[in-house]
């Protein structure tokens, strides 16, 4: 074997190192999010802790993913698909990171809803159903990354006017709770705040799709209608 292959297969094997950590940090924070959801429903101050306190786990991933992509531009100087992907994993952790701080932002909010004891609670149904909506959209954005798979990055694009509805929807619902009983506007609230979380949480995983179309096919689809991003996909 020469230098040279023996360098490129260290370099593959570099670059499928970095793509099994983002997958795995892709793992944990669709976990926490489901946590957080669940912790909320069932009023389990316990899981809500352990929420909060496992954010550190995915700020850490962050640091260490985006550490070996330093080391990879410094040592290996990636071009064309190989730049991309590194490019591509450096946005992804970010957004990843993000929605792991949206996971907590529930966690913190379930707790504050769970000393409420007395009060009226605004059902959360559909606070579940937008969740369960955001995680479908993380897992199929991670999926796609994992195997450049364009045709189901555009699906999740596409999926975020979901969670876009269910979010109108839950804040007209609050809305006329608060209408109804003025005492349970601070609760109303809250839940609210719980709502822009999952929110949030869909535009990241929408990004995360975006990446895998610039990475796939070299062309940036962000701020683009959904018409050009299937054009692109089709391509």
């Amino acid at each position: 074997m020469s230098s040279s292959d023996h360098i490129s297969k260290q370099f593959d094997s570099e670059l499928e190192a970095i793509r099994a950590n983002v997958l795995q940090m892709g793992g944990l924070v669709e976990q926490q999010i489901r946590n957080a959801v669940e912790a909320l429903v069932s009023s389990d101050v316990a899981m809500m802790t352990h929420v909060i306190e496992e954010d550190h786990r995915v700020n850490g991933m962050e640091v260490k993913i985006d550490e070996a992509c330093s080391q990879v531009i410094a040592r290996r100087q990636p071009t064309a698909s190989d730049l991309r992907l590194v490019m591509t994993v450096v946005k992804t952790i970010t957004d990843l990171e993000r929605i792991g701080d949206e996971a907590e932002k529930i966690a913190r909010m379930a707790k504050m809803l769970s000393q409420k004891h007395g009060l009226a609670i605004p059902r959360y149904t559909e606070i579940k159903r937008a969740s369960e909506i955001a995680v479908d959209m993380l897992r199929k954005a991670l999926d796609a990354f994992a195997r450049l798979d364009v045709v189901m990055a555009a699906q999740v694009v596409r999926q975020d006017d979901l969670v876009d509805e269910e979010f109108r929807a839950i804040m007209r619902y609050l809305i006329t709770f608060m209408m109804e009983d003025p005492r349970t506007i601070s609760t109303s609230l809250e839940i609210l705040f719980v709502a822009k979380a999952i929110e949030r949480i869909g535009d990241h995983a929408q990004n995360i799709a975006e990446y895998v179309i610039y990475l796939v096919k070299g062309r940036d689809v962000r701020h683009v209608t959904m018409e050009e991003i299937e054009l692109e996909v089709q391509r």
